[in-house]
């Protein structure tokens, strides 16, 4: 099913904040103005604005024209960037919190992840982490036992663990594995990001690697819906796709 035309439009003024066309602080057209160049309804105007204002992208006063907030946040998985590199990136202020640091047991799967032996030690971290003074995202992360002595150093108020951690313990991530789905928040998540329980959240989980393939970490991260897009790119020519009929198939 295509894209209704309220999504069409919101799509269109999506790219032009994004592209700098209606920059950081400026007013949309009007509503009469957006129905007149899309020639449709002023309430489907106010759907496709209604959209990017769920996102974070624009606000308003009452009475006063859509104003433009934010431009998107877009993360890329081209390159291995710590959440801190990339806000920073971005030109977006970026601030967190260890929130808990506790030496446990890994559960099955957390040993598994990390290729520990069955019973072993890690370090698990909860983390809150700011854009621009908006909690957007809870970070869960498991720690190898190795790396756990480096992580317990931190101040609470560190911006990247794995920046951190690199300059001084020289354990540096070159590699990682990118688990993506949607949750419902938790009673955790819910209070952490100021939303209803039950909200939809975009989680992240991965495994990062040093150059030799050891495991560092295993995470889960869990977005605020609307603070981040992430961005994938592909290619046909880097793997390309055969479509082949199946033994059941004539024609």
């Amino acid at each position: 099913m295509g894209a209704t035309r309220y999504q069409e439009i919101a799509e269109s003024l999506r790219h032009a904040i994004r592209t700098g066309t209606y920059p950081l602080g400026s007013r949309l057209p009007s509503e009469s103005d957006l129905s007149a160049r899309w020639e449709v309804s002023r309430g489907t105007v106010r759907q496709a604005v209604a959209l990017l204002a769920s996102e974070g992208l624009i606000g308003s006063r009452q009475g006063a024209r859509r104003v433009v907030l934010r431009q998107e946040r877009r993360q890329s998985f081209q390159q291995l960037n710590s959440f801190a590199q990339w806000a920073q990136a971005m030109g977006c202020e970026v601030a967190s919190r260890i929130l808990a640091r506790t030496l446990r047991t890994a559960t099955d799967e957390e040993a598994e992840r990390l290729d520990a032996e069955p019973g072993s030690q890690v370090l698990y971290v909860l983390r809150l982490r700011w854009l621009d003074g908006e909690p957007v995202m809870v970070e869960r992360t498991v720690y190898a036992d190795w790396v756990a002595p480096a992580v317990l150093e931190l101040p609470e108020d560190c911006v990247s663990i794995m920046d951190s951690i690199a300059e001084r313990a020289d354990i540096v991530a070159h590699y990682g594995e990118h688990l993506i789905d949607a949750v419902a928040a938790g009673s955790e998540d819910a209070r952490l990001l100021q939303v209803r329980r039950a909200s939809p959240l975009l989680r992240q989980r991965h495994l990062t690697f040093t150059a030799a393939g050891r495991a560092i970490e295993w995470t889960d991260d869990r977005y605020r819906a609307g603070s981040v897009v992430f961005n994938v790119m592909n290619s046909a020519g880097a793997a390309p796709l055969e479509r082949r009929a199946g033994p059941d198939v004539r024609g």
